[in-house]
């Protein structure tokens, strides 16, 4: 069975004037001419995207949607209704945030937080505001150290809620926080800590000396492009650490200080050296 909302890979049965036919196991799903690969032909296996057009027929493409079915993701309003919203998502096709999902009024061109579901009575992909209700830590499906994709949900006293996996939340601390961050960002992190009652501390990247790994031929190349120096140390501000390397304070020193035991630099009263 095909699915609608995500990726499907389907076989090219038939090749018309304005498309091709993909085998569904049916009637068959139009993949339009202007979204076929060059070159594309009958028996060829294509991944494509499925969701439904104007008309409710299910229509492939090669488009990449900025979320699939289940995402949490920001989008910007194209045009209001009484109905509801139309947010831009990256198709031809707008996606529908209908006026019972809105937490408030949604204005054109306003950016919002939003979870791509498919709406039971038509089976018509839609966005919805009140994500509050698809996200739960009662059971958990991370463990600590995991990697996991976070989305910042919103401001609070200690740092930001996040959300894990499009499933769970927690907690950002304002210490782990190394970068300008706001509400809809995407990025990696790793579970931190678990804590009573299923609370979650996050941080950003990657847990440990996995993180140090990744930061190593940073650390190196840029050595290497500054002439074999670079001017900062333990005793630097983790402000201009951030700046310069893009990196915390703490993975910096790890990172270093791993460095330093392979014996490919070595530390100076000033900044840290390469060793050639």
């Amino acid at each position: 069975m095909v699915k609608i909302g995500e990726y499907n890979t389907l076989k090219v049965m038939k090749s018309l004037a304005f498309g091709l036919i993909l085998d569904d196991g049916r009637d068959g799903i139009l993949l339009p001419k202007r979204f076929v690969p060059q070159g594309a032909k009958i028996g060829d296996d294509l991944k494509v995207f499925l969701y439904h057009d104007g008309e409710d027929r299910i229509i492939a493409t090669t488009q990449e949607p900025k979320g699939i079915l289940g995402d949490i993701v920001k989008l910007r309003a194209v045009s209001v209704t009484e109905q509801g919203a139309f947010l831009d998502w990256g198709l031809m096709k707008d996606i529908f945030v209908p006026k019972s999902k809105q937490l408030l009024k949604m204005m054109p061109n306003g950016d919002y937080l939003v979870k791509i579901y498919l709406d039971e009575q038509t089976g018509r992909l839609a966005a919805t505001e009140k994500i509050e209700y698809y996200l739960s830590n009662e059971t958990l499906t991370v463990k600590e150290k995991d990697i996991v994709d976070l989305v910042v949900y919103r401001r609070s006293d200690i740092g930001y809620v996040v959300i894990i996996n499009n499933q769970h939340t927690g907690v950002l601390h304002s210490n782990e926080i190394y970068r300008n961050i706001q509400p809809g960002d995407r990025f990696k992190g790793f579970i931190k800590k678990i804590l009573p009652e299923n609370k979650i501390d996050v941080a950003a990247g990657k847990p440990g000396y996995e993180r140090v790994e990744d930061e190593t031929e940073k650390v190196m190349r840029l050595l290497k492009e500054n002439n074999g120096y670079l001017p900062y140390h333990d005793k630097s501000a983790p402000e201009d650490i951030y700046s310069f390397f893009a990196m915390s304070k703490k993975t910096f020193k790890m990172t270093t200080g791993n460095l330093y035991k392979q014996h490919k630099i070595e530390f100076t009263k000033t900044g840290i050296k390469l060793i050639e």
